[in-house]
């Protein structure tokens, strides 16, 4: 595949490819066949594609040369990016990781539409977990995606292709949907941006919204900027959308200064009646990160958000949106067990339940707010512990499923009930060079906000000169171990410029004092995470 150093790689970034093809100092058709070898050359190890639209993004790269000889141009003109398998895509079917023979899509989802008119080539549709369930992308109907950092490890899920397909260099960006972390979980394995709109920003159409409004679409890039365009051209409403918010400019944000904010950072995730312990590593690099953004300016301490009962809104609404999805199944019988029994769940917990799961979302955006009159942005670990070893979760029953990826991915699913956008950065890696991530997280509509932080943090630590190394990407294995580290021990390619702390973070304030539990009626688990 050639990933290669720093120093000479060449239009590896969305924004570059853009404005190197606006200049003329390259054709989309070169861009789409690198791509494409990439993709070829790295299927049998990373895994990242279930689709691949060969001979259709080829003739979509001609027709963008030569709209770019006759003077047209677009934000992503002859960019070549990549969707999930939750997303239709005219011409090819839409399995979301199941197996069977589905039926190929008449139409282009609103989102791809917006894409193609943006000027994107859609090379191929990315791998998922079945549903889009579990933080792993493995199935039977595929197999196993693997991390490009380390090919003995999951790169996360459910967007877990698109986050191997970007990080291993096969596309600059791709999208990705976000039910309860499954953009941000695996942009933190994979060293990678990963925002997560507002509900509504991105249009889920043709469904009106998806899984009850708790899932959305989202860009998974190497740089911020490169995100940002991204949301940017992904962007816009459907006349059927249930939700609508108002526009805001994506990729201006990436080049505004922030200004001085009050960041309370979190270590509590909200209650589900299991543990979960955070890696010391993770907390280390947070606090890292923490005090990074001290360093800038910022005033950060600890402080928690009263989250409530928050799981028991968002278990009904979880799995009635995996039962509707298992309606569309051609043979159920090749569904996952755990599928089966989440859809059975979905059909328990429907009707009054699911009302008033619904319902509790005023309550639930109060009492979690109430942290946004302190402070402006929420800082959190974006998952508990480190990208677990392939197969870890995937041979488990049910119950063990659930109880395994709240342990390890307990932090991002409460703003996936919120409705509210977070973006996760790279935050560094383990001793053994797994990559680990931060989420900063805000209220409604303050993506410009978080992708601004993002942005100034991105200059300081300059994450994008990090990349797999090769032989990890091209060498993947069933049972590999971890590549040897060639950079001080961390198994990365490059090297960010040393930023040592500033300012320790020491002062500690809880806000938000005990208040009446969110209810939703009726029964349930209270911490099947779902996706």
């Amino acid at each position: 595949m050639g990933i290669r150093d720093t120093g000479t790689r060449e239009y590896e970034g969305l924004a570059e490819q853009a404005a190197a093809l606006a200049a003329g100092q390259v054709s989309s058709a070169e861009l789409v066949r690198r791509s494409l070898a990439r993709i070829d050359a790295t299927q049998d190890t990373v895994n990242a594609f279930r689709r691949v639209r060969a001979e259709a993004a080829l003739a979509e790269a001609a027709a963008a040369d030569r709209r770019l000889a006759a003077g047209e141009r677009l934000p992503l003109l002859g960019v070549p990016v990549a969707v999930k398998d939750d997303t239709d895509v005219a011409g090819e079917p839409t399995a979301f990781g199941c197996a069977g023979e589905f039926p190929p899509k008449r139409a282009d989802a609103e989102v791809v539409r917006r894409l193609r008119a943006a000027g994107a080539v859609v090379v191929g549709k990315t791998n998922a977990c079945e549903l889009g369930q579990w933080p792993f992308t493995e199935g039977p109907a595929f197999g196993d995606t693997r991390n490009p950092w380390n090919p003995g490890h999951t790169p996360g899920g459910s967007s877990g292709g698109s986050a191997a397909a970007v990080a291993a260099g096969l596309v600059p960006a791709a999208l990705g949907t976000d039910g309860a972390g499954s953009v941000r979980i695996p942009a933190a394995w994979t060293h990678l941006v990963g925002i997560k709109p507002q509900r509504g920003r991105i249009s889920t159409w043709p469904d009106p919204e998806s899984f009850q409004g708790i899932t959305v679409l989202g860009p998974l890039a190497r740089t911020v900027r490169d995100a940002a365009l991204l949301l940017d051209a992904a962007a816009g409403h459907h006349d059927g959308d249930l939700h609508r918010p108002r526009p805001v400019a994506a990729r201006a944000a990436a080049d505004r200064d922030p200004g001085r904010l009050r960041i309370a950072l979190s270590w509590k995730p909200a209650f589900t009646g299991t543990p979960k312990p955070l890696h010391p590593e993770v907390r280390s690099a947070v606090t890292a990160l923490a005090r990074t953004l001290a360093g800038l300016g910022h005033h950060v301490e600890e402080a928690e958000p009263d989250y409530g009962l928050i799981g028991l809104a968002f278990v009904p609404r979880a799995t009635a949106g995996v039962r509707e999805w298992v309606a569309r199944a051609p043979d159920r019988a090749l569904l996952d067990r755990r599928t089966r029994e989440a859809a059975r769940l979905g059909r328990l917990l429907g009707g009054v339940v699911l009302r008033r799961a619904r319902a509790a979302e005023r309550r639930q955006h109060a009492r979690v707010g109430a942290l946004f009159g302190p402070y402006d942005v929420l800082l959190t670990p974006t998952t508990a512990a480190p990208p677990p070893r392939v197969g870890t979760l995937a041979r488990m029953n049910g119950w063990q499923t659930d109880r395994a990826m709240i342990a390890a991915c307990p932090y991002a699913w409460p703003w996936n009930v919120l409705g509210w956008p977070g973006v996760s950065v790279p935050a560094g890696f383990t001793v053994g060079g797994l990559p680990l991530g931060a989420q900063l997280l805000g209220p409604a509509h303050s993506e410009p906000l978080l992708i601004s932080v993002a942005a100034q943090l991105e200059a300081e630590l300059r994450w994008y000169e990090r990349w797999p190394e090769a032989a990890a990407v091209e060498g993947a294995a069933e049972g590999a171990v971890p590549v040897p580290a060639t950079d001080g021990g961390s198994g990365v390619r490059g090297r960010a410029r040393p930023r040592g702390p500033k300012v320790v973070v020491d002062r500690f304030r809880t806000v938000g004092g005990p208040g009446p539990a969110d209810t939703v009626g009726g029964s349930g688990p209270a911490d099947a995470v779902g996706r």
